[in-house]
């Protein structure tokens, strides 16, 4: 097979339906949209979430609170993730992103110390938990808060 013999299976294509071409096509005249109202007129039908006029319920429930734009995400890495790293390496943001428990665009990174770590490691994030900072030190590795 080359490039040049591909072609789509049989019956996968069809040419569109040109609708409204006159009384011979079979889709003149109202063109498939019935008789009047509003579904057979430009610019119908309205969008999801219309209520024929009625004041819609997006708009009828009451609103509560409010979405601080200035908001900072954390992204959350614990003890137990650390368990990928071999003894005295550096933890940082970039080894973080190698080994896949951060995104791309991750900027802050806080460390929890949900599980145990046993390597001494350097460990270089925004912020760190009490609890995490205790047992690092205590496998003989040091947290640097940057």
């Amino acid at each position: 097979m080359r490039l040049s013999e591909l072609q789509p299976s049989p019956g996968s294509k069809h040419k569109k339906k040109r609708v409204g071409r006159g009384p011979g096509s079979g889709w003149g005249k109202t063109a498939g949209r019935g008789h009047k109202g509003q579904n057979s007129r430009a610019g119908g039908p309205k969008g999801p979430g219309f209520e024929g006029g009625q004041m819609p319920l997006t708009r009828r429930i009451p609103k509560r609170g409010f979405t601080n734009i200035f908001r900072q995400a954390w992204t959350i890495v614990n003890l137990r993730d650390l368990k990928r790293f071999a003894a005295d390496s550096v933890v940082d943001e970039a080894a973080l992103k190698e080994a896949g428990l951060v995104g791309v665009k991750t900027q802050r990174i806080k460390l929890l110390a949900q599980g145990e770590v046993t390597v001494p490691l350097t460990v270089k994030v925004q912020a760190v938990s009490a609890q995490a900072r205790e047992r690092i030190e205590a496998a003989g590795g040091r947290v640097e808060v940057l």
